[in-house]
Formats: C-alpha cells, sequence, structure tokens
C-alpha cells in the first residue's frame, strides 16, 4: 500500500526528531561533568553603559549557544582585581578572560596602542576593515603571544567627545597645567603642551573631578558622561574629540584557556566577538545620538577646540607617533601597517562618509 506525501513528510520529520533527540540525551550527562566555568573580569565598573554592557552581551550570547558546556561569569573592575590589573590576571590564570581595551596595559608594550585607537587616527569602520582585511588582527594576536593571551575585537564606541572641563580652554595658555584625566596617546601629546595628564579609571574619574583632583576628563561620549554623572561638576563639554575617533574594545582570553576549548566552542567565541562588536558600535551610535539632546537640558556648554589647538595637537601627534614608532623593530612594523592603510582611508574618505556627510548637511 503506498503511503500518502504527508504520512511520507511526517515519518521523515519523526525520524528526523528521533535523531537529534538521541545524541543530545548522553551528552547531556558529559555536560554537567565537562562542563568549563570562566571568569571574565574587565576594566569597567559592572553594567555600566556601552562598556559594560558590551561585556555582559558578550557572555549572554556565549553561555546560549554553548548550552552548558561553556558558562562566563562577569565581575566589573574591583571585584576581583583593579581595572587595569584585568591582563595580569588573565595572565596569571586568576581569570579565563578579559573585556577592556589594549591601552590600559601599554605599560607591558606602547605598541598596544595601535590597538586601541591613535589621535587623528581610524574611524571605528575604518579601524575594523584593518583589523579584519588589513593584517591587524595578525599583528595584534602576534604582539600578544608574549603574553600568552588570545585578542579579540569586540567593537568600538565611535568618535569620542574631546572632553569635560570646569573652565574653557580656548588657548594653548590655558592647557598649560591643567590636571586632565585621560588614557591613550593623547595624554602624552597633552603632556607636550604643558597638561597633566592623569589616567584614573572609569570608576574613578567623577570622584576624581568632584574632588578637584582633576579639572577635566576625557571619557567617552555623551550616553557614558551622562551616565556617569560628570556634567554635574564640569560644564564645559568639547566635541568632538580628536585624540580617539575609533577606540576598540577587547575581549581576550588565556591562551591556556583558549587552547583547552573544542573547535566548535572556539568557534562560538569567535562568532560572539563578531556579533558583539556590530551591536557595540550600534549600541553606542543609537544611545550617543539620543543622549546628546540632553546635555543642553542639563546645563551642559558644548565647544568646539580652537584651531590654534587643533594644530598643536596635530603637530605634536606627528612627533609622539614617531617616537613610539621607533619603539623597536616590531612596533614600527604595526606601525607602518597601521599607518599605511590609515593613509589609502584619508584618500577615500572625501568621496565616501566625509564627502555624504558633507553633502547631508548642507555643506557643498
Amino acid at each position: 500500500m503506498t503511503q500518502s506525501k504527508s504520512s511520507n513528510i511526517v515519518t521523515r520529520r519523526s525520524v528526523l526528531a528521533a535523531a537529534a533527540a538521541a545524541p543530545l540525551a548522553a551528552p547531556a550527562v558529559v555536560q554537567a561533568q565537562d562542563a568549563k566555568r570562566w571568569t571574565m573580569v574587565t576594566a569597567w565598573p559592572k553594567g555600566a553603559p556601552g562598556v559594560g554592557t558590551s561585556a555582559d552581551r558578550f557572555a549572554d550570547m556565549v553561555n546560549r549557544m554553548a548550552a552548558g558546556r561553556l558558562e562566563i561569569t562577569v565581575y566589573g573592575a574591583g571585584e576581583i582585581v583593579p581595572a587595569f590589573e584585568a591582563l595580569d590576571a588573565v595572565q596569571q590564570g586568576t581569570a579565563e578572560m578579559l573585556h577592556g581595551s589594549p591601552y590600559f596595559w601599554v605599560g607591558k608594550s606602547p605598541a598596544l596602542n595601535y590597538f586601541t585607537s591613535i589621535p587623528f587616527g581610524m574611524t571605528a569602520t575604518e579601524y575594523s576593515a584593518w583589523l579584519t582585511f588589513g593584517g591587524g588582527i595578525e599583528l595584534w594576536r602576534e604582539l600578544y603571544e608574549d603574553f600568552d593571551a588570545v585578542p579579540f575585537y569586540v567593537g568600538s564606541s565611535g568618535v569620542q567627545a574631546g572632553g569635560w572641563f570646569t573652565r574653557p580652554v580656548d588657548t594653548l595658555d590655558d592647557l598649560k597645567g591643567l590636571k586632565f584625566r585621560i588614557a591613550g596617546l593623547g595624554g602624552a601629546v597633552l603632556e607636550r603642551l604643558g597638561v597633566n595628564a592623569v589616567l584614573l579609571p572609569p570608576g574613578e574619574i567623577g570622584p576624581a573631578l568632584l574632588s578637584g583632583a582633576i579639572e577635566g576628563a576625557d571619557w567617552i561620549g555623551p550616553w557614558n558622561d551622562i551616565a556617569f554623572g560628570l556634567y554635574q561638576t564640569a560644564k564645559y563639554y568639547y566635541m568632538p574629540g580628536w585624540h580617539e575617533p575609533g577606540p576598540a574594545l577587547e575581549m581576550t582570553v588565556g591562551r591556556k584557556a583558549w587552547e583547552s576549548l573544542d573547535d566548535d566552542l572556539k568557534g562560538i567565541i569567535e562568532v560572539a566577538a563578531a556579533a558583539t562588536a556590530e551591536q557595540t558600535l550600534a549600541d553606542f551610535n543609537f544611545h550617543n545620538i539620543e543622549a546628546y539632546p540632553k546635555l543642553a537640558e542639563l546645563g551642559v556648554e558644548i565647544r568646539s577646540f580652537s584651531p590654534e589647538i587643533i594644530e598643536a595637537v596635530r603637530a605634536g601627534t606627528a612627533v609622539v607617533l614617531e617616537e613610539l614608532a621607533s619603539t623597536d623593530a616590531f612596533t614600527r612594523k604595526i606601525h607602518d601597517s597601521h599607518m599605511a592603510f590609515l593613509e589609502q582611508a584619508r584618500a577615500y574618505s572625501p568621496h565616501a562618509e566625509l564627502g555624504f556627510l558633507a553633502m547631508r548637511n548642507g555643506d557643498l
């Protein structure tokens, strides 16, 4: 007797369902016995907008896809180790992974600046292009071999603001002696102009402004800066910044932990990192656009840096970058790769985003 077409479909579905269910039952026991429990330490206060939530988003994604075989628990700065000791914790095995930005550990290698952001450098989309297709990630991983760690790019905040100031800074004289919180090469550039650059963990920026320990601070952009309450003490907000046009966030795994993973779990981490990178940039763009009008409601005075200051920091950047590139042969190699793509991006941008934005805003 010939079966109907619908009967055949039901039969095939039943067989497929049974086949799919069969291998799941046995591994459930194995998963309970062999499941990996990983600790992620971060450079951010737990759940901080954009940065802390990026870490949580990544961990949640991996936990769901790994289905119990790998579970990541996220800890904020200070819960296990201080913000700037996250890479140390991974190297020492205190944590299997971290979420932060490479320039927080430049004491280990000044070349790490190239894997976060450089003044007047690449935007987030350009930076992602260099990392993904321009050889950047290979150089980054080669550098991290010295730290027994494997880095992954997990997004950017986009163009950052220039910072908060308790008084206007319109001339070079206004900068001299200024106590200003800033991370990365921007601090080295400002120090050449007489600024007292101070590196503080993100969670200490607001209290330092409130106490008067610093007179200004760079953080990220409207969304994060409002959330951190920086407007409560410093009313002058300079936008945009020149020092971090597309700073990178990293998720880094200790090499021993990475090599302990089966290939499918490595694939899950790779896919989750790529997805987190896209979502993180979208997250920052959406919330910064949404938060921007609130600045006026909070009594913030938005300003732009003067041409005098911009030209001075541009010239200082060239000097600082050449000094950095001269550190050693491998740093020079990274520098040359980074700068070569940056020059290509500069040539292209007037015919792409920069040109379009000028048209959109009626400047052409």
